[in-house]
């Protein structure tokens, strides 16, 4: 191990931050360093790890916190309790400074010696390289094949053609990561956000390792979560500066179907005779339907008006901008 970097140390000039979320997972945190650190020092280029603890509570905080201690590479980030995954990411990405940003679990089914080749495209262009679990060992009906139907309407609904988006195991380019915000879980769709941002994304077949000791966190129960999240992202990659055009279609089925019976109710009153033809008595639920059905596409309306107000004020008031800068291109010396 080597001693903390005095205060005067260029501690800007990274290349690479490894950040690495735990949650209970004390028993692997010294491992997994020590692979991580043979791993990098092979790479000959100046890096950092930050490992988050999630609010264990087996002694995975007293761990990192040695680590942290006893090397000035590691940064240790104690989260107050429990958040979750995509919370605990969110932190190291805060605190990570580096260049490239390495992202893996702490459980040990990612094997750092896979890092090298998850680098590799970055040198091509690319600004986003994800680990493809191309053989899985997980439980079949539990994990693969809820995974399988998450990625592949994943795949449909966002148009980036990878196949494993649920990973963590991922690089990052640091410029990339400052346009993306990490809300609820939506760690497993990281490649859906950035290529709203123009990410170039790249895929890589990982090590999908048996976990060595422990137990998953996630189960079957979480497929409902999944599907939600794939709606948020669908609504964020398509119709986050449009609300209107998200609601707008549904706001006129509704108004037109429901107009559509009031006026075949209103032409057969016409034909049925006027006096005679008694509405409530005949075609009162069908009425109420139509009624209920216009009044409902007037509020997916107006709801889609008020997101347009609200995307705007969210906008101008942060001096945010609907379009994101790759690269500006001018001639040496001009003004």
């Amino acid at each position: 191990m080597t001693s903390r970097p005095e205060a005067g140390d260029a501690r800007e000039a990274l290349k690479y931050s490894v950040v690495v979320p735990f949650y209970n997972e004390a028993e692997s945190v010294e491992e997994l360093y020590r692979r991580i650190v043979a791993v990098m020092d092979a790479l000959g280029e100046p890096y950092e790890m930050v490992f988050v603890d999630d609010g264990s509570r087996d002694g995975t905080a007293a761990a990192l916190g040695r680590l942290a201690a006893s090397d000035g590479r590691v940064t240790g980030v104690e989260l107050r309790r429990n958040f979750g995954q995509t919370a605990a990411l969110a932190a190291g990405f805060d605190h990570a400074r580096g260049e490239v940003v390495i992202s893996m679990d702490g459980d040990l089914q990612h094997a750092p010696e896979d890092i090298p080749a998850l680098l590799a495209p970055l040198a091509e262009g690319y600004d986003l390289v994800s680990g493809w679990r191309k053989h899985r060992v997980d439980n079949f009906l539990v994990r693969r094949l809820p995974s399988r139907v998450a990625n592949w309407m994943m795949k449909k609904l966002s148009g980036v053609d990878i196949h494993d988006f649920g990973t963590t195991f991922k690089v990052y380019r640091r410029d990339l990561l400052q346009h993306i915000r990490l809300y609820g879980e939506l760690h497993r769709f990281i490649p859906a956000l950035a290529s709203a941002v123009g990410a170039r994304i790249a895929e890589v077949p990982i090590q999908n390792i048996v976990r060595p000791r422990g137990t998953s966190k996630y189960g079957i129960g979480r497929t409902f979560r999944v599907m939600m999240d794939l709606l948020t992202v669908r609504f964020l990659i398509k119709y986050f500066t449009r609300p209107l055009h998200f609601l707008g279609w549904p706001a006129l089925a509704l108004m037109v179907l429901g107009g559509g019976i009031e006026l075949v109710i209103f032409f057969e009153k016409l034909r049925k005779g006027w006096e005679t033809f008694h509405v409530t008595q005949t075609r009162g639920p069908l009425l109420v339907i139509g009624v209920f059905l216009m009044t409902l596409g007037v509020l997916c309306l107006v709801t889609g008006l008020l997101g347009e107000l609200v995307v705007r004020t969210y906008y101008e008031s942060q001096g945010k901008h609907i379009y994101y800068v790759r690269h500006v291109h001018r001639k040496e010396g001009a003004a």
